[in-house]
């Protein structure tokens, strides 16, 4: 293989082979704690401009599909491993990881010390870094490190779709859809060519998705729930959104610093109290910031499927699927604004709600993908909330 580095911010120098795209590419980096999961994460618009590095020291070994991807493209600007595995095998594997990475343009190094990296990150916090293939200097790889940029600027823009499409329910009996009796214990139906499907329950709401990067498991998430959902770039004024008269709002996850999309805070401050919203990651942060919050940049991120969240109201925990680099600030929050989850791990807001408007948020991802689903009820509760809104009309 060809030789590769990957240089930090801070001058330190790791040397391992490359894989994927031949290119040289800089961003942010951080870490994710997943075992598995590396083709969602891939796919994650969430992570646009970083460089992501996984922890579990194996990956590829079950190669990549074409079925289980959150978006069309993958979305990291590079992807650090410990260990490349040889000979992946899966009866559903369409590509290897390697050819995957390569087709996307997307450079990967192996042969890193992970543990090392992410002990670094974890003591300093994020840094910036590149991925340079074939022989460099230290002195040049470290200033194109320091050449990236990623705070403050506006990565929803390079994700979010340039016109509204209404979500085609048509499409769900495809790919992930499909499912084995012995996984699932809801209702299923079969078609003509013996494939099982999960019986979907009618539409019941109409709502409006803005999309600051959404992963297709979220519209997946909301279609099982009883949800039509409109979906809309993220720059669509609430006059716009409010003309259609959708039941509820939804906000999605996307990349980036929160702080930096002042139009979503202006929109969405606009829809407050007059349609149900549930926010998820950064719509999390959006909402926030609408109701008049602020944000800050967390050390390093949660970037893993196994980050504890606690209830404050019941005092349950889950264990959540979480990526995000920035978090809530509590004692910015307005006294009509409740904490209602935090995360177990450093006490951070993972959770809130309105105390008068029906209006509440997640830091974490319900729809996992990849992950636990110890939190899909969200769902649920914005159709009950979506529900009472309508009956109270």
């Amino acid at each position: 293989m060809t030789k590769a580095v990957l240089a930090l911010e801070d001058g330190t120098i790791f040397r391992g082979e490359s894989f994927g795209a031949k290119v040289n590419q800089a961003g942010e980096i951080c870490f994710n704690t997943s075992m598995t999961g590396y083709q969602e994460i891939l796919t994650d618009p969430s992570y646009r401009g970083q460089i992501v590095a996984m922890t579990y020291p194996l990956i590829g070994n079950y190669g990549i599909n074409f079925t289980d991807v959150e978006s069309e493209t993958p979305h990291v600007r590079g992807f650090v491993i410990e260990e490349l595995s040889a000979i992946p095998s899966n009866w559903r594997a369409q590509s290897t990881l390697p050819e995957y990475l390569e087709k996307n343009g997307i450079p990967g190094i192996q042969g890193i010390d992970t543990r090392a990296l992410t002990r670094k990150l974890r003591t300093g916090g994020s840094l910036r870094a590149a991925i340079i293939v074939g022989e460099v200097s230290d002195e040049d790889a470290v200033r194109m490190a320091r050449e990236a940029s990623y705070d403050g600027i506006d990565f929803v823009q390079e994700v979010t779709p340039s016109a509204s499409y209404q979500w085609d329910p048509n499409s769900l009996q495809s790919g992930k859809w499909v499912c084995a009796k012995a996984e699932f214990s809801q209702k299923v139906v079969m078609d003509g060519k013996g494939n099982i499907f999960e019986e979907l329950p009618p539409a019941e709401h109409r709502i409006v998705a803005y999309d600051f990067g959404m992963k297709k498991n979220i519209l997946r998430s909301l279609r099982r729930h009883g949800f039509d959902v409109t979906v809309v770039p993220a720059s669509t004024p609430a006059s716009e959104v409010l003309a259609q008269n959708p039941d509820g709002v939804f906000l999605s996850n996307g990349p980036g610093d929160p702080a930096a999309l002042e139009y979503a805070h202006a929109t969405v401050r606009e829809i407050v109290g007059k349609k149900p919203i549930f926010g998820i990651c950064l719509g999390h942060q959006i909402l926030a910031l609408a109701l008049g919050g602020k944000t800050f940049k967390l050390k390093f991120g949660h970037r893993g499927a196994n980050q504890p969240v606690q209830d404050l109201r019941s005092g349950k925990v889950a264990i959540t699927s979480q990526n995000h680099g920035y978090a809530v600030d509590p004692d910015s929050l307005p006294g009509d604004v409740e904490v209602t989850h935090v995360n177990l791990n450093d006490g951070t807001v993972a959770g809130l709600r309105h105390k008068e408007q029906p209006a509440f948020s997640v830091q974490y991802h319900p729809e996992a993908s990849p992950g636990p689903h110890d939190a899909s009820y969200f769902f649920a509760e914005f159709s009950k909330e979506v529900a009472r809104h309508k009956n109270s009309a």
